[in-house]
């Protein structure tokens, strides 16, 4: 028994022995082990951070065992052998490590939140690549490069801003049912066989149908010139290019066209210029008013115009006080001119009438140019016009003379440009008599 204790104290002295001298060995491998992991966890959040040195003060400082320094090791604890002897089992070095809890401030600092399922990318953000919406929608809020302008601050106005301002002002003139001015710009037949006349408004096409033009010819004996839809046709063709008033009646967004009615602008205009009063208590347009007209139609010896919503027709004689051949040498459709209204009739606002003139409104020189002429002179002038033999001269010097008979073997025409004596002067009529000497040139 003896011998037996002896031998088992000596085998436990050589065991004793060996686990003192693999101890340190094994704890070397677990300080190199550990400082190994705490590199790697260090690497991981400083890559999921991304934080500026100087917003790393501010955050919460790191797990300690996260914040070892590498290379440095733990010191050894005092071994602690079990009762069986045996020396405690080292840690697998292929074991990988549980993961670390981040602080708040690394989280914050870490940027979005990842959800369930998401691996982070490096730089912290969803690995998860933009759609073909998200990034169409970030092409089209990414602001287009200004215009440099040649002033310091200027604006430029595209075809495209023009047109959905105009547009803009439609709608609203559709909503207030305000008056609009447009320029006629042509006459259309639809496939059913109608009418309609083509305003343009800023770039905009406006049907108006023939119905609502309120084109009213006079309907008598001494006015009969054939079917009304033949003579409206002719008046509504004579109009082109002439500024008339519409308002509008409908409109299509989205083909941006738009149906009006002259007639109820006309009677608009009536009922606010010839039946309303202003302050005072008088008519606006009332006999002797010099007023202004558009001119909407020309022809040789008369013009017609239109005055706030009424349409009136004036004579080549109460154009001016100059002979007058034609008055497309005068007028133009398009024009704005002076008039004085000599008559008005308003009965109802359908058959308002007006009777006016244009000469009287500047005044006669006729007569201080007569003053310039002499018997036995020769003036040049112009054939106005030649009426039953008669030949009607305009001279250069401003006065009207009439001649009854011509030197040239050529008969005289319209527009021929003659050289004219005087023999008399008829200072009651305000005109020379006299001779055509001969044609200076002839219109032909």
């Amino acid at each position: 028994m003896a011998r037996t204790k002896k031998l088992t104290e000596e085998v436990q002295n050589d065991i004793f022995t060996a686990g003192n001298t693999e101890m340190p060995q094994l704890k070397d491998d677990t300080a190199e082990t550990a400082s190994s992991q705490a590199d790697a966890a260090a690497v991981d959040a400083a890559n999921e951070t991304q934080v500026d040195p100087e917003k790393k003060e501010g955050m919460s400082e790191a797990p300690a065992s996260a914040s070892t320094e590498p290379g440095t090791p733990e010191e050894p604890s005092s071994p602690v052998m079990p009762e069986s002897g045996e020396a405690p089992a080292a840690p697998a070095p292929d074991e990988p490590e549980a993961p670390k809890p981040q602080s708040k401030a690394s989280r914050k600092a870490g940027g979005a939140k990842i959800g369930k399922g998401e691996s982070p990318a490096e730089d912290g953000t969803p690995a998860e690549e933009p759609s073909a919406k998200t990034a169409k929608a970030t092409r089209k809020k990414q602001p287009t490069t200004p215009v440099l302008t040649i002033e310091s601050g200027g604006e430029i106005e595209t075809q495209e801003d023009r047109e959905d301002l105009a547009w803009h002002e439609v709608q609203n003139a559709y909503r207030t049912k305000k008056i609009l001015t447009g320029v006629l710009g042509g006459i259309e037949k639809t496939e059913t066989d109608k009418t309609i006349a083509v305003v343009y408004y800023k770039e905009f096409r406006v049907v108006i149908p023939m119905s609502e033009m309120m084109i009213n010819p006079m309907e008598d004996d001494r006015h009969n010139y054939g079917e009304m839809m033949l003579r409206q046709t002719k008046i509504l063709g004579n109009m082109l290019g002439a500024e008339i008033d519409f308002i509008i009646k409908g409109i299509d967004s989205k083909a941006r066209s738009i149906v009006a009615s002259r007639k109820e602008a006309m009677l608009k205009k009536r009922q606010i210029f010839y039946m309303g009063t202003d302050a005072s208590g008088m008519y606006r347009i009332y006999e002797d008013r010099i007023v202004q007209a558009r001119v909407i139609a020309v022809a040789d010896k008369v013009i017609r115009v239109e005055v706030f919503g009424v349409e009136c027709s004036i004579l080549a004689r109460d154009l001016t006080w100059d002979w007058l051949g034609d008055a497309h040498e005068r007028f133009s459709v398009g024009d704005q001119i002076l008039i004085r209204i000599l008559s008005v009739k308003r009965d109802s606002l359908e058959t308002i009438s007006i009777k006016a003139d244009v000469k009287s409104v500047a005044g006669n020189t006729s007569r201080d140019n007569l003053k310039k002429c002499r018997v036995q002179g020769k003036y040049a002038g112009k054939v106005t016009d030649i009426h039953k033999g008669t030949v009607f001269v305009r001279l250069s010097i401003g006065v009207n003379a009439i001649a009854h008979s011509c030197y040239d073997n050529r008969t005289p025409g319209k527009k021929d440009d003659v050289s004219f004596a005087v023999t008399h002067i008829d200072e009651e009529r305000n005109v020379a008599v006299g001779i055509i000497t001969r044609i200076i040139r002839q219109n032909i």
